[in-house]
C-alpha cells in the first residue's frame, strides 16, 4: 500500500466523483493543458494488476490517494504469468 497526500486546495465532491473518468478535466479549452486521461489510465493499470485506488479529499485541506496492490509469493496459486 502506498498513500500519497498533499496539502493543496483539495477537490470538491462534485468533481471528485468524476476524476477517474476518461477525458474528464477541469481545465478550460483556453489553457490547452491536459487531456483528462492521466488518472483514468492510472486507474485502469492499477486494476489490471489486481490493485485498488482510493481517494479522499477535503476542500481547503488536501487530497490523499491510496494505492493498494495484492501481495504474491513465489509459487502462489494466485500468481499469473500474464501480469506483466
Amino acid at each position: 500500500m502506498v498513500a500519497i497526500s498533499d496539502t493543496g486546495p483539495g477537490i470538491a465532491p462534485e468533481i471528485l466523483k468524476n476524476i477517474f473518468e476518461p477525458f474528464f478535466t477541469t481545465k478550460g479549452n483556453e489553457e490547452k493543458k491536459g487531456t483528462g486521461l492521466g488518472l483514468s489510465i492510472t486507474y485502469g493499470l492499477v486494476q489490471k494488476m489486481g490493485g485498488r485506488i482510493e481517494v479522499s479529499s477535503e476542500v481547503g485541506v488536501g487530497t490523499t490517494f491510496i494505492i493498494t496492490f495484492p501481495v504474491y509469493s513465489e509459487g502462489s496459486e494466485d500468481e499469473s504469468d500474464d501480469r506483466a
